[in-house]
């Protein structure tokens, strides 16, 4: 019998649901998503979990095994309380997301679903480890470059969650003039500092089209965005003596050469040998790498 897991993945832009066999293949159909957004409460955060997790189970085939929920969410979490505190969520900070899919599930499935909650970068970080870019390094680490930024730490084959869960939590190191990676380098930050340069568009995609066609402003957020991510890299590889570092998420794709931005920074900003050999790759599982990791926190 085949074994499943419902993954739930949850961002500042949207949280989605599938289910996940053992493979790791998403269940044709199980997939949907939601919004979240800044003004998200917990309130809108219930019925947006109802609405994915009744999608999700629906296509639970007849005879599947499901062995739980794994969760990745945007940090910092409390697995132990089962809660978190998005960064990107304000109005939802110590929201009870354990109890939310447990609930939801137990409602369709008439029993309590083991659940488990991990960073959503330290989800990445098991995907990518499990069947993506990084498969057989021996120290990796994959973050996600979107609306957030955050990563997750594999060495050896294990993913190394730190005392509470949060460790990866890239986006949260402090940069130039006192701010956080994620405040330079993410989509919406990258777009807000364009605009202020005298840029006229308003989202990520707007860089992404206008840097294409030429616009000098549009393509200096791309790069201050890159060469800060690389930068932040260098000292992650540094502390940590990585191989190799997959990024994924919807900013990461703003430019073909996005990633090869990234390595030049890194390369150019490491002090050591061994930090500047580390390598910068695209994620090898594209945008099912947060629920393929989320389930990986149940199925692996």
């Amino acid at each position: 019998m085949t074994r499943y897991a419902l993954a739930v993945d949850i961002g500042g832009t949207k949280m989605e649901a599938a289910l996940v066999d053992e493979h790791g293949v998403l269940v044709d159909r199980s997939r949907s998503r939601q919004a979240t957004g800044r003004a998200a409460t917990a309130a809108s955060l219930d019925a947006a979990v109802v609405a994915i997790v009744e999608h999700a189970l629906g296509a639970l085939p007849v005879d599947a095994e499901l062995v739980g929920a794994g969760v990745g969410s945007a940090g910092p979490v409390d697995r132990i309380a089962g809660s978190i505190t998005p960064v990107n969520m304000p109005l939802a900070r110590g929201y009870g997301l354990v109890d939310a899919v447990r609930a939801a599930a137990s409602a369709i499935l008439g029993r309590t679903l083991p659940t488990r909650l991990g960073h959503d970068g330290g989800a990445l970080a098991l995907a990518e480890s499990w069947l993506g870019a990084t498969q057989g390094a021996g120290a990796s680490l994959s973050i996600v470059v979107s609306t957030g930024v955050g990563g997750g730490f594999v060495v050896n084959g294990a993913y190394i969650p730190g005392a509470t869960g949060n460790a990866g939590h890239l986006g949260q190191v402090r940069r130039e003039g006192g701010l956080t990676l994620e405040e330079i380098a993410s989509g919406p930050a990258s777009a807000a500092w364009a605009q202020q340069q005298g840029w006229g568009g308003a989202t990520g995609e707007d860089l992404a089209r206008d840097a294409a066609a030429g616009d000098r402003l549009a393509r200096a957020a791309i790069e201050r965005s890159a060469r800060a991510v690389g930068e932040a890299l260098a000292d992650a590889a540094t502390l940590v003596d990585l191989d190799v570092v997959a990024i994924g998420g919807g900013f990461s794709r703003v430019s073909p050469d996005y990633i090869d931005l990234v390595q030049e920074a890194l390369t150019a900003s490491a002090v050591h040998e061994y930090s500047r050999r580390t390598r910068v790759v695209r994620s090898g599982l594209a945008d099912e790498g947060p629920l393929i990791g989320a389930a990986a926190l149940v199925l692996r």
